[in-house]
């Protein structure tokens, strides 16, 4: 009898040839990966420490030998890896949208009876999921052909941050999903850290002299986002996965279904996840997990609920940036008092004056509160709040700190109630004013009327340019922003003057580059992400304008209707001008009326904004791209439709989403641009406008046959 003959994975690693060597990879880290799996996500490993040793160092062995075989998923990237200049941008295929919040009981009921009366479904039976709202960082991880290929952070939804290589050294996520997945899994769900990993850490950087952490969340979001990943994959970071983004195939019908398959792929999913077939089901299961939440050992900040029918999520689809088929049941915010130290007066890009609570330091929820907002004048007369007070403060909805109350028996003799400056803070000390609504009330905001010449509003403007989901220009924050404004060699006073920093830089005879909190490699990384912002999505040019009321939302509603910057920049002109046909255009764009209408028309009747844009118009050499253009083969693509009347099959909004998804424009208001007019029962003005001007009326079967549904 002969002796088996020796293979890859036998073969000293000098004698491998280097197919053999390729093919010892390939199985090593299918094996590593197992293992990971059993150990991290498991809790019972499936050989002993040393062994994993050996094979992790073979896989570094046959690597150092054929590093052009170095695998795209190599274990040996999960420990040690090289530092990335800086994060690149990843598009999610599918937007990672955020959840309107829920306060109260009665918010819940509410939201669920929103959803039946979506559906049309009266009394019938809804389920819903109920799991904890873990308070982490969200990620999308893809995978191709099972493999992880990249791994983003939730970014403004749309973009996000390439964390792929830090992703790669988290233990609870997976490399290699088994056999039978979907050819393209997107798999979404919360990086955190655990009370228990997150006290450990905060020890080791006191003892190394280096910053602690105020919180798990800021650790956690901290850590993903390291630009050397070896630090990464020395923080104790873990995952629970809850949701999806592109997937080839869906291998369930319900939310519940769809997690379920993640736990079966090696993800770890939240055990207190639960199916609730009534609204009071749900609340119980919220009170349950409020009571549990001290004990939980990691961070929530709420309970998430789901419809659990994928197809009726698919029949709700979204409003704005939230779905219409999930909502967040927030816990109640913490309390804490202090006292009152100052009230300073901040200037927003608007002109907006906001009183901020300076206070004396208390921690509220885990994390340190110094200052707090006040919101306008009338709230502080309302609480009749006074230097020295002692104050009660909360992180409402565990985020923004405020000021509830005043302690009365605690003020301090002589304390004089605080008067609202009648000047701006500024060095021109402009005159303040009440604000006026739209409907030509009085309002609670008091307003600079400074505009551009306020130095505060000019550079706030400069600051919500540069920002996220702006230009969201890498290595511009607030600390360089105001750098620039006040600096005399490189002033930057609009947004035109960030794109000719580096000629004018270059023609300055004292250098950027020399000036503390610079660097040659700082400078250039700086220069080249302006540049890289040449070219820009028309949405985001709207919004970094900082239109008075145009904020995302209705940017992208304005990109959308108008499609290109040159459409859409001859509209606003045309409504300053007064011209009312161009008025009616644009008061026919759904989610659009009059504020907004009125914002658009003073800002661009202002000489001074339209220089301002023109000259940012003339750096954006890349060009400013169209809005993605709806779909286009459909049989209403591209045509205007106003719903009229009550419709019985569908709701309204329902009828609306349906006929956006298919490429139409809605609109609320009949014009002779309409294309389509869809008339239900009570029917009325609109009617009658639409047949007086010939266009087309249908009913709602007719429109239920047209589209299909």
């Amino acid at each position: 009898m002969t002796d088996a003959l020796p293979t890859a994975a036998t073969l000293p690693v000098e004698q491998l040839t280097e197919p053999q060597a390729a093919a010892e990879l390939e199985r090593l880290a299918a094996e590593i990966a197992i293992h990971d799996q059993a150990y991290f996500n498991e809790d019972a490993p499936l050989i002993s420490d040393a062994d994993y040793d050996a094979l992790r160092r073979r896989n570094l062995a046959v690597e150092a030998r054929f590093p052009h075989l170095k695998r795209a998923d190599s274990p040996s990237e999960r420990v040690g890896l090289a530092v990335s200049a800086k994060f690149a941008k990843l598009r999610h295929a599918v937007p990672m949208l955020s959840l309107d919040n829920a306060f109260a009981d009665g918010d819940v009921a509410d939201f669920a009876e929103r959803v039946r009366r979506f559906l049309k479904l009266g009394e019938a039976e809804v389920a819903f999921t109920a799991e904890p709202k873990i308070d982490g960082l969200s990620c999308n991880l893809r995978y191709e052909a099972g493999r992880l290929v990249s791994a983003a952070t939730r970014g403004d939804g749309f973009e996000g941050e390439n964390v792929t290589a830090n992703v790669r050294t988290i233990g609870d996520i997976p490399d290699l999903l088994p056999a039978g997945v979907p050819e393209i899994v997107e798999v979404r769900g919360e990086v955190y850290m655990s009370h228990a990993d997150f006290a450990e850490l905060n020890r080791r950087q006191a003892e190394a002299g280096e910053k602690v952490f105020a919180n798990p969340r800021n650790a956690a979001a901290g850590s993903l986002r390291q630009l050397d990943p070896n630090i990464t994959a020395a923080r104790p970071l873990r995952f629970f996965a809850y949701a999806w983004g592109e997937m080839a195939a869906m291998p369930a019908e319900t939310q519940m279904g769809m997690v379920q398959a993640f736990g079966s792929w090696g993800f770890p999913i939240n055990p207190l996840m639960v199916l609730c077939r009534t609204t009071e089901e749900l609340i119980a299961h919220y009170r349950m997990i409020e009571g549990r939440r001290a004990g939980l050992g990691y961070d929530i900040d709420g309970v998430v609920y789901k419809v659990d029918r994928l197809d009726w999520q698919e029949r709700l689809g979204f409003v704005s940036r939230s779905p219409r088929w999930a909502i967040a049941h927030k816990f109640p915010a913490e309390k804490a008092t202090t006292v009152l130290r100052a009230i300073d007066i901040q200037v927003g890009r608007t002109g907006v004056l906001t009183p901020v609570a300076k206070l004396e330091p208390v921690t509220v929820g885990g994390v340190v509160v110094s200052n707090a907002t006040l919101h306008n004048p009338d709230e502080i007369a309302r609480l009749d709040v006074r230097i020295g007070d002692t104050v009660m403060v909360q992180r409402a909805g565990d985020v923004i700190p405020q000021v509830l109350g005043v302690v009365p028996e605690r003020r301090p003799a002589g304390a004089e109630p605080y008067v609202f400056p009648s000047v701006c803070p500024c060095p021109l000390q402009t005159p303040v004013v009440r604000e006026t609504t739209a409907t030509g009330e009085a309002g609670v905001r008091r307003i600079c009327t400074g505009e551009f010449a306020c130095p505060h509003q000019r550079q706030e403007h400069l600051r919500h340019f540069v920002s996220r989901r702006a230009f969201d220009i890498e290595g511009l924050g607030e600390k360089q922003i105001e750098f620039f404004f006040r600096d005399p060699d490189l002033p930057v006073r609009e947004p035109a003057d960030l794109f000719t920093l580096a000629a004018r830089d270059a023609a300055n005879l004292k250098k950027l580059k020399d000036k503390e909190g610079f660097g040659a490699t700082s400078v250039a990384k700086l220069f080249a992400a302006i540049d890289e912002r040449r070219r820009i999505g028309l949405e985001r040019f709207v919004f970094a304008l900082g239109i008075r009321n145009v904020g995302e939302t209705t940017a992208r509603m304005l990109a959308r209707a108008y499609g290109s910057w040159d459409a859409l920049h001859a509209a606003a002109l045309a409504v300053a001008a007064g011209d009312a046909a161009a008025r009616e255009e644009m008061d026919a764009i759904d989610q659009i009326g009059e504020t907004v209408i009125e914002s658009i028309a003073d800002y661009f009747a202002e000489p001074h904004n339209l220089t301002v844009v023109e000259r940012l118009v003339g750096e954006m050499t890349g060009g400013i791209e169209d809005a993605e253009k709806p779909k286009s083969d459909t049989v209403v693509a591209g045509k205007t439709i106003v719903f009229t009347g009550s419709l019985e099959k569908l709701t309204r909004d329902e009828a609306k989403a349906q006929a956006e998804r298919l490429g139409a424009k809605v609109s609320g208001s009949v014009s002779a641009k309409t294309d389509l007019v869809v008339a239900g029962p009570g029917a009325g003005s609109k009617l009658t406008k639409a047949r007086d001007l010939g266009i087309a009326v249908i009913d709602e079967d007719q429109w239920i046959a047209m589209v299909g549904a």
